[in-house]
């Protein structure tokens, strides 16, 4: 028998607790032992729950026993969860998270930490939840160079501008159906604002380069500012637009990694994934293309990936799977203004076209149905996007004015 503790009892630990508890047979089938929850961790008490006599609100339940071999940490947040996380892993025991802010902020050093422990810790759950990924791109596709990862790493921004693009509903409707259908927080900023996805694009990035990626060193935007008629000019060019995290090898092992709002080619294997649905293209130098698609959060979906964990560090307590990257500094990412992109802009004013024209030479101009008079949009040529703002702020001193600019995704 293998005694497990579980640091969080919400969405995801009680679907944990659940699948650990009506599972029982399969997992024993798995590892050939029992997985016993021993304690559970939270502040509130669960007096109608069949697990009612396993509650603690003490942490020191936890780390002073010694029959606890493996501790989940589904909290969320970074405070108490990277404390207890690294006291658990110093005290010797594996530690299961789906934590993607911990694991973004401070991944390099808690793996360090269980290296040098000889305990796992590992963390499927914290990118895209029910989604295999991270076992998927250190085991199955360690034979390639990655030469890119671009992803609907989050469900609710997915979720909104499927209803704008579907159904036409402004932003601020989109976002409050979220709400109601619980896909948003009543904060939504960390997804709307775009952070969730950075997390998580770090994540892979950090996994697939070996260097620590912070999200402080990431070029990040949200949805808030796309309008239904930036959908709708997006349609017209034969795109869709979604919040895409991506991060691509350079030469020199340079990486051009930025999470932000792109015009997704109809054909991409990203256009068509919808609604709280995610979906992660693995560009591999022998593989090509790989894409993971499925439910990126939800109580079992989650807690699925989480027990995925569980079991692998119960079949690996004595030895250590080696999942690892060192530490950074951001050395290694490029400006965000050297980054290469063609951009989508949409502009008010008189002679846009024509104006557009001579600072930035070729240019596609996109005509739609109903377009508002004296309202244009178009599209340029690949350029780095330092080059692109200046040619735009000389734009907009020539007056024309800008209502929207978004990138092309090269997907």
């Amino acid at each position: 028998m293998v005694s497990v503790a579980i640091m969080g009892h919400g969405v995801v630990g009680s679907g944990v607790a659940e699948i650990l508890t009506t599972h029982k047979q399969k997992l024993f089938a798995s590892i050939g032992e029992e997985i016993y929850i021993k304690h559970i961790l939270d502040l509130r008490e669960f007096p109608d729950s069949p697990l009612a006599d396993r509650f603690t609100k003490d942490f020191n339940d936890i780390i002073n026993d010694i029959e606890v071999r493996v501790v989940v940490e589904v909290m969320g947040g970074l405070n108490p969860a990277y404390d207890f996380v690294k006291r658990c892993l110093k005290a010797g025991k594996s530690v299961v998270t789906s934590n993607k802010e911990l694991v973004a902020a401070h991944g390099a050093e808690l793996l360090a930490v269980a290296k040098e422990e000889n305990v796992n810790f590992l963390f499927e759950a914290s990118v895209g939840g029910g989604i295999p990924i991270i076992r998927p791109m250190n085991q199955c596709l360690v034979a390639n160079i990655v030469d890119e990862i671009a992803g609907i790493l989050n469900g609710t921004t997915n979720f909104i501008l499927t209803k704008m693009i579907e159904d036409g509903m402004q932003f601020e409707d989109a976002l409050k159906l979220a709400q109601d259908l619980g896909f948003a927080e009543r904060n939504p900023e960390a997804d709307i604002e775009g952070h969730d996805a950075c997390r998580k694009i770090c994540i892979l990035a950090s996994l697939a380069y070996g260097k620590h990626v912070y999200p402080d060193s990431v070029h990040t935007e949200g949805i808030t500012a796309i309008t239904l008629d930036d959908v709708r000019y997006a349609e017209a060019f034969g795109c869709v637009i979604k919040l895409i995290g991506k991060v691509k090898r350079l030469e020199g092992n340079m990486l051009d990694i930025i999470v932000a709002p792109m015009l997704v080619p109809e054909k991409s294997q990203l256009a068509n994934i919808d609604d709280e649905f995610n979906g992660i293209m693995v560009r591999g130098d022998c593989t090509g293309d790989v894409v993971f698609y499925g439910k990126g959060a939800g109580k079992l979906p989650t807690a699925s990936a989480v027990v995925a964990d569980i079991v692998d560090c119960c079949k690996h307590l004595k030895t250590r799977k080696y999942l690892y990257w060192t530490d950074g500094n951001g050395e290694n990412i490029i400006p965000s203004e050297m980054s290469v992109t063609a951009m989508y802009v949409r502009a008010e004013g008189e002679d846009v076209i024509v104006k557009a024209e001579k600072l930035f030479g070729s240019i596609s101009e996109i005509e739609r149905e109903g377009a508002q008079e004296g309202v244009t949009a178009f599209v340029t040529d690949e350029m780095q996007y330092g080059e692109f703002t200046k040619k735009a702020e000389a734009l907009e001193k020539d007056g024309v004015k800008i209502l929207s600019k978004i990138r092309i995704g090269d997907l």
